[in-house]
């Protein structure tokens, strides 16, 4: 709900400023979409009326998390099939390919949206599809589906569109009345349809939704062991064409399941690199690829949760000692983690300080600056969002540390981080809009939301004939492996 001023007093107010002052019996004044004032309340609350108080006693005031890597579709496909090999994404790449429609994308978006508003997440950039294999970029309905639903809920997105990788031409299946029909789409197709998003969605709804571009990432490995050089051509070719149309139109630039080696590839033969290019994984990166990142002003995202932090290590410390902007994604919502930011800062730490056998790596506010400041860098949107000062988009989230878990407040920053999860997260105000109060959405029925993303996501096994994979495997019970 918008109202015209919102006093919210009596908080621990950790602002993510230049000075990262954190301000005890705080005080943020909100002006229609702005923070106006933020400071002691004794300096700030007077004797000024305001349309609404919100009393935040024994809560910390934050800004609103940022996720800079999630997926689109995941969130009806949890866990399904994880267990059993690669059958996670071949489920992927034949749903999303083959059985789900513009309602299955609508559905999904809102209920991962609703999920990332329950968590304190105010802003996320997720991929609309699944890994570098299939994204659904063969019609813009998809996509307008999807901005549909996170626009009812409210908060900030920046949705990736782009081409699948080859062989083209890719075969889609398209759903009306319950009814199949098959169509091809060359790597032209997609592009035009990427356009047609763009004109359609990108800065719309007062800024809060904003069109990427995402192209499958090349690696070194799979070009030299190409079928034949016309593939390996087409291999290049998407990435090339990608980059081009973002570069065109403005607009960040991001890939997934960056390893060893991609990044100069990326760097020396596709010239893809650049402030407004967002790489995410990048694990076991060379010293090289390290400089490279530094020398372009590549941003990174590290994804601590993901499988692929089990099959190689992001070096973050590193990167982070050379200058590069790293900041944290969830890679969420499945096949085995929500998009619960605090769970994954948490994770981050204790990774890499077990890596280096260092409880000092990556103290609690570096690693929350990778979700809040240094993520609105990486998406270019350091101006309005990231931190609380006056005259920034009042987006911000209220977290009621009154509990046995984190109580009592003394070194809030330390609660919040250490201690803190998703849960915790009482309000959420995004561009001057309660979106939710005491744990509750309000601009969406809840209800409502999961019952129509278990509708569809049913849907979408019984066309795929997959429904064998929500079956727990047996080697689940009394094995130290599957």
């Amino acid at each position: 709900m918008q109202v015209a001023s919102i006093l919210i007093d009596r908080g621990t107010v950790i602002t993510m400023d230049t000075q990262r002052r954190i301000i005890d019996n705080g005080a943020v004044v909100i002006e229609q979409d702005r923070i106006q004032a933020i400071g002691h309340r004794r300096d700030i609350v007077g004797t000024r009326k305001f349309d609404e108080t919100i009393d935040a006693s024994d809560m910390v005031v934050l800004p609103g998390l940022i996720d800079c890597h999630a997926h689109a579709g995941h969130g009806l496909l949890k866990s399904l099939g994880t267990d059993l090999g690669d059958s996670w994404n071949e489920a992927c790449e034949k749903i999303y390919s083959q059985a789900s429609s513009a309602e299955f994308w609508e559905a999904e978006a809102e209920l991962a949206t609703l999920e990332r508003l329950k968590f304190g997440i105010t802003c996320g950039v997720s991929l609309l599809g699944g890994g570098n294999s299939i994204y659904r970029s063969d019609d813009p309905i998809y996509a307008a589906r999807h901005c549909a639903a996170v626009e009812r809920v409210g908060i900030r997105s920046f949705l990736a569109v782009g081409p699948c990788p080859p062989p083209y031409p890719r075969t889609f299946t398209q759903w009306h009345d319950g009814r199949a029909t098959n169509h091809t789409v060359s790597l032209e197709d997609q592009l035009e349809t990427c356009e047609s998003v763009i004109h359609a969605n990108h800065a719309t709804v007062g800024g809060r939704i904003h069109v990427c571009l995402v192209s499958p990432t090349v690696h070194p490995d799979e070009v030299s062991s190409a079928v034949n050089a016309q593939h390996a051509h087409a291999l290049n070719q998407q990435a090339l064409e990608t980059r081009a149309l973002s570069r065109r139109h403005g607009l960040l630039f991001t890939q997934d399941g960056h390893r060893r080696g991609s990044v100069q590839y990326a760097h020396d033969h596709l010239d893809l690199l650049g402030p407004d290019a967002l790489l995410s994984h990048s694990i076991d990166l060379s010293d090289e690829e390290v400089a490279i990142a530094a020398a372009t002003d590549t941003r990174i995202v590290h994804n601590p949760s993901a499988i692929a932090a089990i099959m190689g290590r992001c070096p973050v410390t590193e990167l982070l000692d050379a200058g590069v902007t790293v900041v944290i994604g969830s890679d969420a919502t499945a096949p085995d983690r929500s998009s619960d930011l605090f769970r994954h800062m948490q994770q981050c730490m204790h990774y890499h300080r077990r890596h280096f056998r260092d409880p000092s790596v990556l103290p609690p506010g570096k690693t929350l600056e990778m979700v809040t400041i240094d993520a609105a860098r990486a998406l270019g949107q350091s101006h309005v969002i990231g931190s609380l000062e006056a005259g920034k988009k009042a987006d911000l989230i209220l977290l009621d540390l009154f509990k046995p878990h984190t109580y009592p407040l003394q070194m809030p920053l330390y609660r919040a981080v250490y201690f803190a999860n998703g849960n915790d997260v009482d309000t959420v105000i995004v561009d001057g809009k309660i979106l939710m109060r005491g744990r509750e959405a309000v601009t969406v029925d809840e209800r409502a939301v999961l019952k129509r993303a278990a509708q569809e996501s049913q849907l979408a096994l019984e066309r795929s004939g997959l429904e064998g994979l929500t079956r727990m495997p047996e080697r689940v019970w009394g094995h130290s492996r599957f």
